[in-house]
């Protein structure tokens, strides 16, 4: 083989790495950028929780957070499907852990809050809804996004505690500020708790986990959207908590606490989503206690 005939060859074979490579690159973008965040899917989780009584085992709650509707792929269209979901569940009651809005977003369009509240009221005509305020919803003016919401009966719980009782389970909701702009008054929010029923603690930032009562069963939170991009998605142990990670999602563990973290349906900054598809997260409470 003469040298003219050898270096054709490694010619072509770097014309085929390279073309190889493109099409790989513009799979993954067209996966990242398209198709993942046009997706909805409706994750089971079963979680156990030393703190959950009997007579609540087998509660079903769907979860859903950071809709961030008017996000790439993510407008009105798509805030219809996920409440067409939820109203059709048989789920016992929805929490939504706040960013209902978007402050900015690339290719993004802002919706209002009066807007998306009206696109609500098939849900809530259907089954009781709890929600907290996130950050964007702040940035956007939480009070006005706070007052649409509760003008269709979404329950807005931010630093407040109610009283629920479903099929006979009896239970309080604990609606905490978000860290970063809602000003959490946890103290104040389980003062007003006057009895032994078991808790779930609703919140839009995971990082408020450390300071949660022991005495709460469960914490639901949003907020990371499970980074976005996980090139590791399959995990079906809980983790550990890390403060101040923004890769958290589902089952979280910190000591005796136990956390929710629901890797949510809009997107933030970038309009991509890679490993971590929008969900609604279907939640199975289960009692470890003993059946007496």
């Amino acid at each position: 083989m003469t040298q003219a005939d050898d270096s054709r060859r490694r010619s072509r074979r770097l014309t085929w790495l390279f073309r190889t490579a493109a099409v790989f690159a513009l799979a993954m973008a067209v996966w990242g950028f398209v198709w993942e965040p046009s997706r909805l899917v409706e994750r089971d989780h079963v979680l156990t929780l030393p703190r959950w009584p009997q007579a609540c085992d087998g509660l079903r709650v769907d979860v859903v957070s950071d809709t961030h509707t008017g996000s790439p792929n993510n407008g009105l269209d798509r805030l219809d499907r996920w409440v067409r979901h939820l109203a059709e569940s048989d789920a016992d009651l929805v929490l939504m852990a706040g960013d209902y809005v978007i402050l900015s977003v690339f290719l993004g369009e802002y919706i209002p809050a009066g807007t998306i509240a009206e696109h609500l009221k098939p849900l809530t005509a259907r089954k009781p809804v709890y929600a907290v305020l996130g950050n964007h919803d702040w940035w956007k003016d939480g009070e006005l996004v706070s007052r649409a919401f509760a003008s269709v009966g979404v329950a807005m719980v931010d630093n407040r505690a109610v009283r629920v009782d479903v099929r006979g389970c009896r239970f309080w909701i604990a609606g905490l500020g978000d860290l970063l702009e809602g000003h959490p008054d946890i103290e104040g929010t389980f003062a007003t708790i006057g009895d032994d029923a078991p808790v779930l603690a609703l919140t839009h930032e995971p990082d408020l986990l450390p300071r949660i009562p022991p005495r709460v069963a469960l914490t639901v939170a949003g907020h990371t959207h499970g980074g976005q991009i996980d090139l590791w998605p399959f995990r079906h142990q809980p983790s550990p908590f890390v403060h101040g990670s923004h890769r958290l999602k589902w089952h979280v563990v910190d000591g005796e606490r136990h956390l929710f973290v629901t890797p949510g349906i809009g997107t933030s900054i970038l309009p991509v989503r890679f490993g971590v598809p929008p969900e609604i997260s279907r939640l199975t409470l289960r009692s470890a206690s003993p059946t007496p």
